[in-house]
């Protein structure tokens, strides 16, 4: 069965229909919102599907290797995942059509006023083998 990634984004994805920040919302829209994420992880629990999910919180760093010593860490100028990406669920499916089906079903969370928010959400097959070299 292959396995996708689903990543929720908190930008630099199409806006999304009900597009009021998450931050604007009433605390029983986000208690809504996040019942309807842990359902939603339980049902494809039950039936096999469920790989993880997370929650990323904003705080994040760049490292690198800069040879012996402390690695050189920033906080930019990159374009910063902790900007772009809010979460993400791993799946394991039978096929794509069943992945579609899955982020088309997560992507209507409720968000403000109780209203699916009809985010965008990126679907991403996890790489099944490496990519071989031909001559």
């Amino acid at each position: 069965m292959p396995k996708y990634l689903l990543l929720k984004h908190y930008r630099g994805a199409p806006a999304p229909t009900n597009d009021v920040p998450m931050s604007e919302w009433t605390p029983e829209e986000v208690t809504a919102h996040i019942r309807y994420m842990e359902e939603f992880a339980d049902r494809l629990r039950a039936n096999g599907e469920f790989v993880d999910a997370q929650a990323l919180s904003q705080e994040g760093t760049w490292v690198r290797s800069d040879g012996p010593g402390r690695p050189p860490v920033t906080d930019g100028p990159f374009a910063e995942t902790k900007d772009l990406v809010a979460g993400w669920m791993a799946i394991d499916v039978d096929d794509h059509e069943r992945a579609l089906e899955l982020a088309a079903e997560l992507s209507a969370a409720p968000g403000a006023g109780g209203e699916p928010i009809h985010e965008w959400l990126e679907l991403r097959p996890f790489l099944q083998a490496p990519p071989t070299v031909r001559e």
